[in-house]
């Protein structure tokens, strides 16, 4: 049974309007996103699609794979891509105190640092909560310390091994507008629809119009 939404509705918006859902603009800027890496050869395939394409996005890393993986991390942002705060162990905030919770956001940050490299241009560091589940006192929390609290405008699903390749594609072109921040995952689970919608989608949205860029 499914438990997520596609498409946030203008009501979800308003009611937590102190997180990022999208990013209106009247240029035809849309916002590529993509959670839970850097992860091997995955990652990789991913940077290189968005190069065919010139575009650029912005990558939600968990600190853990950082740590293992930081020869890809240090890829990203050589390519221009910037760079959120993902948890350093994927952390579901609705079942972790908010001091637990705070304190492993700390250790990716502190990953993110340790690798000596800045996202060029990024006033604010990005924060997007893992499962998109955050209690409104580590919201709160965040914000204190400076975050942008990222969230989505669509939603891709390629994670849910459920639907088809064609239908997560569906998911993101039935959806997209200008100003939509748009949720994929660079992870072994979702590869196999990410496989099949991000190039198509790279071309389909390109040729509508679309500019790809990274948040700041």
């Amino acid at each position: 049974m499914k438990l997520y939404w596609i498409k946030t509705n203008k009501f979800l918006k308003k009611i937590f309007s102190g997180y990022i859902w999208d990013i209106p603009n009247s240029e035809n800027k849309i916002y590529l996103t993509f959670d839970d890496g850097p992860t091997p050869e995955i990652t990789e395939w991913v940077l290189e699609q968005l190069k065919k394409h010139q575009a650029k996005a912005t990558f939600f890393c968990i600190g853990k794979n950082i740590k293992n993986h930081s020869g890809i991390f240090h890829k990203i942002i050589e390519e221009g891509h910037a760079i959120g705060n993902h948890t350093n162990n994927h952390l579901n905030g609705w079942k972790t105190t908010t001091n637990d919770y705070l304190e492993n956001i700390s250790l990716c940050s502190t990953e993110i640092e340790n690798q000596k490299f800045e996202a060029k241009n990024q006033q604010s560091p990005l924060f997007r909560p893992p499962y998109c589940k955050i209690k409104k006192t580590q919201f709160k929390e965040l914000k204190k310390l400076g975050y942008k609290i990222i969230m989505w405008d669509v939603l891709s699903a390629d994670f849910d091994q459920s639907i088809t390749p064609e239908k997560c594609l569906e998911n993101v072109l039935q959806n997209v507008q200008s100003g939509s921040i748009i949720i994929f995952h660079d992870s072994v689970k979702a590869f196999k629809n990410l496989e099949y919608t991000l190039p198509r989608s790279l071309g389909i949205l390109k040729q509508r119009g679309f500019n790809f860029e990274s948040i700041q």
